[in-house]
């Protein structure tokens, strides 16, 4: 039995993951209408998107602080078990949200016998509603959320990171990767939720860089990215 079978975390994220269904229905519909009526490749959407994020990152997620752009169940479980594999005791989150794989993560935590799990996320809305998702599940002594922008939160992490979670705006995944960098312990796990923007790819799937990287075969087609550091 692990800390995701106990009543308290499976309860939390049951409730969670239908939350994150209801809240993000209409918005995902209204993107897939808006994705197929404009015959553009999915590279183009994601590159028109990528390019407005650049420009002010700030406004274009301000619009989304009622939605959580949830991981799926699978994901959470995947998550839960390279931190258990890595025997993680420091890991890294951008892009926290409502905190839902900040329980697994931290679950995770709790079964590898301890550890500190550091979170960044820029709406104070979900920052509040991650606290008290983390508190409901009994897993909020492991993580600390820091409420801001994360290349300015995330600049002290602590000591070596362990899992690095990169699922937040997609125009900074590569420079909150260059940021926590330095931190990475060797043999790290690097998990891009999300990861489309061409830079980051072309980054971590450079082996001159450190790393070793491919695509991740979890909720296919969500452009998840799968990363160790070997350096």
């Amino acid at each position: 039995m692990t800390s995701l079978d106990s009543v308290r975390v499976s309860e939390t994220l049951n409730q969670l993951h239908a939350d994150a269904d209801a809240a993000d229905r209409d918005f995902m519909a209204r993107m897939m209408a808006q994705f197929e009526a404009s015959g553009e490749t999915m590279e183009e959407a994601v590159g028109k998107l990528i390019a407005e994020e650049r420009a002010d990152y700030r406004t274009t997620y301000r619009g989304h602080a009622d939605h959580f752009l949830a991981i799926s169940p699978a994901y959470g479980r995947f998550l839960y078990a390279i931190a258990r594999a890595r025997r993680a005791t420091r890991i890294v989150e951008f892009g926290t949200s409502m905190g839902i794989s900040t329980i697994y993560l931290a679950a995770a935590l709790r079964d590898n016998g301890g550890g500190k799990l550091i979170g960044s996320e820029l709406e104070p809305t979900k920052v509040a509603r991650a606290r008290a998702n983390l508190d409901a599940a009994g897993l909020a002594d492991l993580a600390e959320i820091r409420e801001g922008d994360a290349l300015e939160t995330l600049k002290d992490v602590g000591g070596e990171v362990d899992v690095l979670l990169i699922d937040g705006a997609f125009s900074l995944y590569l420079p909150v990767l260059k940021l926590i960098e330095p931190r990475l312990a060797s043999g790290a796990a690097i998990l891009g939720e999300n990861a489309f923007a061409q830079d980051y790819l072309d980054y971590v799937r450079n082996s001159a860089n450190g790393y070793l990287s491919q695509p991740l075969a979890v909720d296919e087609g969500r452009g998840n990215e799968f990363t160790l550091r070997v350096a």
